[in-house]
């Protein structure tokens, strides 16, 4: 079975659970560390002849991550392709499986069940804390609607202020971010990477939760330790 990832998170599922198997992955897939296999572009713009010339027997994708004109191109190609889509944590366990026995996983991986223990053992949260979630820059964007980000956060007793907005990522203002007063701002490593010297600032007087996004983001093996990492981010930021 050779396959190719369009997509960070199962890149590093395949790889946790079928070592070999990937034939190719985006310039984006870092885990796991040292993965050595040909590169084929970014989630957004995939060399898709490159892709072609790696002969896959399937190919993984996001119908969030990645662009319906490449997918479409490479089914023209004659390449199978198999489109996830992940907007909430109980999303992940049926889609993650399908995309494993899909790449050749004879069972369920103990990785996945142990995951999924984690986020169904996860105690109701003791209070709720209000937050804007910002994921870029110039401009502002946040998390809005029908993400699986903000259903990660909601587990932990984060709401984040535009889940009901028309946009799942809209723009927002920076003065409009600082005016909704959250109890919080979380800011997230990725898409862009916030960090203590790079976004705390434009937020004075809020707290300020730095943490990992692909804790935040990712749908793999980072899941099974998700709860505890990012709890104890938010934790710090609230003193």
């Amino acid at each position: 079975m050779r396959v190719v990832s369009l997509v960070p998170s199962l890149t590093e599922a395949v790889a946790a659970t079928l070592p070999g198997v990937l034939a190719g992955a985006t310039d984006w897939c870092a885990r796991p560390a040292g993965l050595d296999v040909p590169r084929i572009g970014g989630t957004k713009n995939p060399d898709v002849d490159r892709i072609v010339a790696l002969a896959p027997d399937l190919v993984i994708a996001n119908e969030e991550e990645n662009r319906a004109p490449d997918l479409d191109a490479l089914r023209a190609a004659g390449l199978p392709v198999l489109v996830t889509e992940v907007r909430t944590v109980s999303q992940a366990w049926p889609e993650l499986d399908r995309v494993l026995t899909a790449c050749g996983a004879p069972r369920r991986p103990r990785w996945l069940d142990e995951a999924e223990a984690a986020w169904a053992e996860l105690p109701e949260p003791a209070e709720r804390v209000t937050a804007v979630v910002p994921i870029w820059r110039r401009p502002w964007m946040v998390l809005g609607r029908d993400t699986f980000a903000g259903d990660v956060l909601a587990r932990l007793g984060v709401d984040h202020l535009h889940a009901a907005h028309t946009d799942r990522y809209p723009r927002v203002p920076l003065e409009e971010l600082r005016a909704a007063a959250p109890d919080l701002v979380v800011l997230p490593d990725e898409p862009y990477r916030f960090t203590a010297d790079d976004g705390p600032e434009a937020f004075p007087g809020l707290r300020c939760a730095l943490v990992s996004g692909r804790h935040l983001t990712w749908y793999g093996p980072s899941l099974t330790s998700a709860p505890r990492v990012l709890a104890g981010a938010l934790r710090a930021a609230r003193g």
